[in-house]
């Protein structure tokens, strides 16, 4: 078991091992790729060139790798190599020729990766002579020529071009050196030829010098085609021609001779023969050119012959009268040759024809008599059997003006110019259109053109002034007249009044308001009621009168406000009132209402104020009277007495102390004589007042005995100016801190210095 685990892991690691060598051996990096033409770029003609392609591979392994070299000539693989090797790759180019210029590019491919060199460009100077051969150089008339043209030791694609002194003969394009053409010479005598060639080396074509030049001899055979006219001279229009084409052979083999005879301007020929051939025809004119062709083989020959012809009579011209004609109405054409060869032919034999359209009629004066009509006329003259044309004459008969209308183009606004059109639905131009004014002439223009129109431009400056016009159309003798139009001036808007009903003082709510716009113009008016701050008008209404209102049947205080007024007529210009400030005033029941209101309150008020005004008064004669304190057992003939004032502020929470031992509230009175009138004034009063002081509590504990809390109080309160009376049994008496905390009644107080609590008095 040990020993297949340890071949285990023995293979594991070979094959992982194995795997990191293969990745590492395949790691690789294409540096760089150079290309160099050795010598040089440029060389002359059969020099040796090498194109090397260097490159730099970067590796992690040892592993060979398999590269791909490709070298291109201007984008055309030229070469390619497959190898593992890391030299040099060389592309050789042995005795260099023109056809090897071009841009050359390295590329080296490894594994599907690429990188190409920078393009480098060959150029080889010079190309060889090229030399010319001709298998003969004497030709007879109609022979040919082969001629061969050689460019040495040169390769590509070429073109050959032979040249008869600077007239060329022929082209070849081939990817050989050499080229053939046939040449064939077209006239006698000596010819001296050459050849060049050119190499295709794109983007342009590199040319060689010319060839060496050969002499090639021509001679005439005594062969000749010969042309015959009769008559030649003093041919009319009309005549007979008879035309004869042969050829003269002088004994030489006439097997593959054939002549044709032609004429200039007719693409077939009049007749052909083998050795002959003739035509008959009428002469015309007013010149006749004939030729006539032989050939034998390759050899051309020709005559050519003009025969000049009289012309019998002139080409006839056709003429209208009168020269204005309306449609429909009779007219004149005339149709006649001016020139007659009166040598040839009398006049009376030449006849006319008028031909227009679908129709045709003869007559031999030549004066027709039609009717006019938008149509061309053409006639025709004849004598001989010799037919002529006249040139086509175009009959455009006027058409009578149509009765005009007369139309307003805009608002006839007072003293501001308007326009007025006067236009006929048929008519030929031009037209002449005139405005009358109550039979006044005012104005007056010509229309010459569809696109124009005959417009008018009135201003009327009496607002009372019905204007009448009417428009006159005439073109020629035709006159129409339009119907006549009625023109009132619009009178633009016043600044309108707003007149407001009731009067401006007299509006008060639940009032009917009517405000009243009102303009001077020329109606219908429209009118617009707004009020400042509202984006709508209040109402909009047209009206045939000048003045229009606006009603508010019930108005509010929510009615007040600017108001303006707009109107509008057809002049359309806009016009607004001044504003009107409306302030709706309070209704009368309402004032009523708030017065009654108003003298109420001050009813009130008095009376609040007779009311305090009287309790201040008793107030103040209340303000005197005194509380005696008697001790519940007499022990001295000291009284204590505190003067209490009687009102509601007497009892605040502020407190007044007591002392036995001092002077205090809690002691002796003296006799006041300031009190004495205030006495005096509470006349009829008791010497005693019992007053009950109340504090919140229940019913059931208002007789209890004097404790602590809020209690009742009784007091006796004495108006003695003098202190209490001798002798006078008060009965018990308990101290108590009024409206504050106070002992038990039979509680000793022994401390003399001790303190009891009243309240304070307030002024």
């Amino acid at each position: 078991m040990g020993l297949l685990l340890l071949l285990a892991s023995t293979l594991l690691c070979g094959c992982i091992q194995s795997g990191i060598v293969a990745n590492e051996d395949t790691s690789f990096k294409i540096s760089s790729v150079t290309l160099t033409i050795e010598p040089a770029e440029e060389v002359p003609r059969n020099t040796n060139v090498t194109l090397r392609c260097q490159t730099k591979v970067l590796t992690s392994g040892n592993l060979a790798l398999t590269r791909k070299y490709t070298i291109f000539k201007e984008n055309r693989i030229v070469h390619t190599k497959m190898t593992e090797s890391s030299d040099d790759v060389l592309y050789l180019l042995p005795e260099a020729r023109v056809s090897n210029n071009g841009k050359y590019v390295c590329q080296l491919t490894i594994e599907g990766e690429t990188l190409s060199s920078q393009p480098k460009k060959l150029k080889v100077m010079g190309l060889s002579k090229p030399t010319l051969h001709l298998n003969r150089t004497y030709l007879t008339e109609g022979d040919m020529v082969t001629a061969t043209c050689l460019a040495p030791g040169e390769t590509g694609v070429f073109g050959f071009y032979f040249y008869d002194d600077s007239v060329e003969l022929g082209d070849v394009q081939t990817d050989s050196n050499r080229a053939q053409s046939t040449l064939h010479f077209t006239t006698l005598g000596l010819h001296r030829l050459h050849c060049f060639y050119t190499v295709d080396n794109m983007p342009v074509d590199v040319k060689s010098e010319e060839s060496n030049e050969v002499i090639v001899t021509v001679r005439g055979l005594s062969i000749k085609p010969v042309l015959e006219i009769s008559p030649e001279n003093n041919v009319y229009e009309g005549d007979p021609l008879n035309i004869s084409c042969r050829v003269e052979t002088s004994g030489l083999n006439s097997e593959n001779i054939e002549v044709y005879l032609s004429q200039d301007g007719n693409s077939r020929w009049l007749s052909m023969g083998k050795t002959n051939t003739k035509h008959r025809m009428t002469a015309t004119g007013p010149q006749l050119t004939f030729e006539c062709m032989m050939t034998m083989e390759h050899l051309k020959k020709s005559e050519r012959r003009n025969v000049t012809v009289i012309e019998l009579f002139s080409a006839p011209v056709l003429t209208m009268s009168p020269a204005e004609v309306f449609e429909d109405e009779p007219m004149t054409l005339t149709c006649r040759s001016e020139k007659v060869a009166s040598e040839k032919l009398n006049r009376a034999e030449l006849s006319y024809y008028l031909s227009s359209n679908q129709s045709f009629a003869s007559n031999g004066s030549g004066v027709f008599k039609v009717k006019a009509l938008k149509t061309d006329h053409t006639c025709i003259a004849q004598a001989r059997g010799i037919r002529k044309t006249s040139k086509a004459l175009k009959v455009h008969p006027k058409v009578a003006v149509s009765v005009p209308k007369i139309s307003l183009q805009n608002k006839p606004i007072l003293e501001q110019p308007f326009h007025v059109l006067c236009q006929s639905a048929v008519g030929s131009f031009p037209i002449t259109y005139i405005l009358y004014s109550n039979a006044t002439k005012l104005k007056e223009t010509v229309v010459h053109l569809p696109n124009q129109t005959a417009l008018f431009t009135v201003v009327i400056y009496n607002a009372k002034e019905l204007g009448s016009y009417k428009c006159e159309a005439r073109n020629g003798g035709k006159r129409m007249q339009s119907e006549e139009l009625v023109i009132s001036a619009i009178v633009p808007l016043s600044r309108p009044t707003l007149t407001v009903l009731p009067d401006l003082s007299d509006i008060s709510e639940g009032d009917q308001l009517n405000l009243i716009c009102a303009v001077n113009g020329t109606p219908p008016v429209t009118f617009r009621w707004y009020r400042e701050g509202d984006k709508h008008p209040l109402r909009i209404t047209t009206s045939a009168e000048t003045f229009k209102d606006y009603e508010v049947a019930v108005v509010s205080k929510q009615h007040s406000g600017l108001y303006y007024c707009e109107a509008e007529n057809r002049a359309s210009i806009m016009v607004r009132s001044n504003p009107v400030d409306i302030d709706v005033r309070m209704a009368l029941w309402k004032k009523a209402m708030i017065g009654g209101i108003v003298f109420l309150f001050i009813l009130l008020v008095v009376t609040a104020g007779c009311v305090l005004h009287y309790k201040s008064k008793r107030g103040k004669r209340e303000r005197a009277p005194e509380l005696s304190v008697k001790p519940s057992s007499p022990k001295s003939d000291d009284s204590l007495t505190v003067t209490l004032t009687h009102g509601t502020e007497v009892y605040k929470s502020a407190s007044v102390r007591v002392n036995r031992s001092a002077v205090s509230v809690w002691t002796e009175r003296k006799p006041e004589a300031d009190n004495e009138e205030d006495h005096s004034t509470v006349s009829n009063e008791p010497d005693v007042e019992y007053t009950e002081v109340v504090h919140p509590r229940s019913a059931e504990a208002a007789r209890a005995p004097l404790r602590r809390g809020t209690d009742t109080v009784y007091s006796e309160l004495q108006n003695s100016t003098h202190g209490p009376p001798e002798g006078h049994d008060y009965g018990s008496v308990e101290y108590a801190e009024l409206n504050g905390e106070q002992p038990e009644t039979g509680q000793n107080h022994s401390d003399p210095n001790r303190y009891s609590d009243l309240p304070e008095p307030v002024d």
